[in-house]
């Protein structure tokens, strides 16, 4: 073996740093993840396409919410990394997202609850990132019920729906970029490096920086969902 393109995201990285350091082969990873969580890229390959998968169903599963008077919690993807709930949230109109990033959303789930309850507003979604600390949507859903057993609260986990299904226009634009540019970073002689996108531009990132350093999300786009949901 003379080379490897490895596709993947922190394991599969580390994985390959470890094995460069350990055997005379290159190797250039690209970023494949639906959690867009990687250091050093705007963009990992799936991430639009679970994306979308997650508003589509989030708009199928909001006209179940309002024609029952209903409070959906739909939880998805994201153990570690709340960028996919929060940008479905956004793009569906969700009352509240909760995120493994941010506490302080479990207090507006509380002011919606409560406001709901006294204006006999009793429909909405709540988007819940898996790794939320209290416990992913089930044992959230179990705590509102015991709070508020007015309200008909029902939980939606979309789970591995969201790692398939034909990839958007973008993935497969990306992914053909990125494809190219690992090919050209080997034939250079490229080792142990990332494929990545800044701000449209490809990139290299070292494997040591890419499963290191931590990739920050922008809780500001939590006050957006705020002023929408008012």
């Amino acid at each position: 073996i003379d080379a490897v393109v490895v596709i993947g995201g922190d394991g599969s990285f580390t994985g390959a740093l470890t094995m460069s350091q350990e055997y005379n082969i290159s190797f250039v990873g690209i970023p494949g993840t639906i959690d867009n969580d990687m250091y050093g890229t705007d963009y990992t390959i799936g991430y639009e396409t679970a994306l979308n998968t997650v508003v589509c169903a989030v708009d199928k599963i909001r006209d179940t919410a309002v024609s029952h008077g209903r409070i959906f919690l739909v939880e998805v993807m994201g153990r570690e990394a709340g960028l996919l709930a929060l940008n479905s949230g956004i793009a569906c109109g969700a009352e509240v997202i909760l995120i493994p990033e941010s506490k302080e959303q479990h207090d507006e789930l509380k002011r919606f609850l409560d406001k709901g309850y006294k204006n006999k507003e009793r429909s909405g979604i709540v988007i819940v990132a898996e790794g939320d600390e209290p416990g992913g949507a089930l044992k959230i859903a179990e705590a509102v019920g015991r709070d508020h057993p007015d309200l008909d609260v029902r939980v939606s986990i979309l789970g591995h729906i969201q790692r398939g299904g034909s990839p958007t226009a973008n993935d497969r634009i990306n992914a053909t970029r990125m494809g190219i540019a690992a090919v050209d970073a080997l034939l250079d002689d490229q080792k142990s490096v990332m494929i990545g996108l800044d701000n449209g531009k490809i990139v290299q990132v070292p494997f040591n920086k890419a499963v290191k350093l931590n990739h920050s999300i922008d809780t500001g786009l939590l006050d957006i969902q705020k002023m929408l949901s008012i």
